[in-house]
């Protein structure tokens, strides 16, 4: 197949396209904005031939239809997905993932093509820390972000014009991912970087709060698990078990690189920061026979470090504007 990949320069995107071109014979045209979010330098190593870069907006229209019309499916990552962006500035969000989607849309609809969309959990709200309860896909929307909000307004985009203009398309919503190219501005790599370059770690609130985490390989390997088996219109959960406070995550990396578990600091809470997501992705696997590769997180972590320590030339450029940024906001 020929395969439209939207934020393709993007963390979990940029990944994708990786896996893509070393597990399968598809070529893909990437479609991207290249915001701060997006690095050409993700894509490097790629072989020509099976990979092109488009710099441009799912927004414009005339764009999308172009590029839609010459691929078979389109797969769409892109999208603003910072929350504590959002919560600054939600005007970028609802542009990109609201309009982005929709002409996305109207573009599958016109040329009859396959749409794989990718969403997040944080669709659903969040759950209490101590309860027993796991996000399905039956689970009632609850976002609570102005990014959360305008995802969960994409995926019923997506929904209705599955229903309404038979678009063939689907639909996956995936628990926090970690893993190599992902932004410094994200919390993983955030602490990661800031060890390297000697500053503690920071914590929202008591660092209580509860992800479940997926290494982004795993995501996307049920990414086209989906695309190839995936029935039309159904909704896909992407989890690894992977259920984690901040507070855990954060010394299992210091310990990683040889620092005090204890050696970090807390700051004020995030507003309307969701205490706990979790992930029920028996669908996935029974449906699908997805299985994760990496079930032990400390492995993957300490793969996920070992990136950063020997790819300081893709970081360090958006380091000090990341770093100075959080410091305006006392965090």
């Amino acid at each position: 197949m020929r395969l439209l990949v939207t934020g393709g320069a993007g963390f979990i995107g940029s990944n994708f396209v990786h896996q893509v071109i070393q597990r399968t014979d598809h070529t893909v045209v990437v479609l991207d904005k290249l915001t701060y979010a997006g690095n050409r330098g993700s894509l490097d190593g790629l072989p020509e031939d099976r990979l092109t870069l488009t710099e441009g907006d799912i927004c414009d229209g005339g764009l999308v239809n172009a590029l839609v019309a010459g691929c078979d499916a389109v797969v769409h990552f892109a999208a603003e997905s910072h929350n504590d962006n959002s919560i600054t500035n939600p005007e970028p969000f609802i542009t990109t993932n609201l309009m982005g989607t929709f002409r996305i849309l109207e573009a599958v609809r016109r040329y009859g093509k396959r749409l794989h969309h990718i969403s997040t959990d944080e669709v659903y709200g969040d759950l209490e820390l101590d309860s027993p309860l796991r996000f399905t896909p039956t689970t009632p929307y609850n976002p609570s972000s102005p990014y959360s909000s305008s995802k969960a307004g994409s995926d019923m985009l997506v929904r209705a014009w599955v229903r309404t203009y038979g678009v063939k398309a689907t639909i996956s919503n995936c628990s926090n991912n970690y893993g190599p190219r992902q932004h410094v501005e994200k919390f993983i790599p955030r602490q990661i970087t800031n060890i390297l370059d000697g500053a503690r770690p920071r914590l929202y609130g008591t660092g209580a709060n509860t992800r479940d985490w997926i290494h982004v390989d795993d995501h996307n390997a049920a990414v086209l698990a989906i695309l190839d088996h995936g029935k039309n219109g159904q909704t896909y959960l992407i989890g690894a078990d992977g259920e984690l406070s901040n507070r855990q995550v954060v010394e299992l990396i210091l310990e990683e690189m040889g620092h005090p578990p204890t050696a970090y600091d807390l700051v004020a809470d995030r507003p309307g920061h969701d205490l706990r997501y979790a992930i029920d992705a028996s669908k996935l696997r029974e449906d699908l026979g997805w299985r994760p590769v990496y079930r032990d997180f400390r492995a993957g972590l300490r793969a996920t470090i070992d990136w950063y320590r020997t790819n300081e030339a893709w970081w360090r450029p958006a380091k000090a504007a990341v770093e100075e940024k959080y410091r305006a906001a006392g965090q």
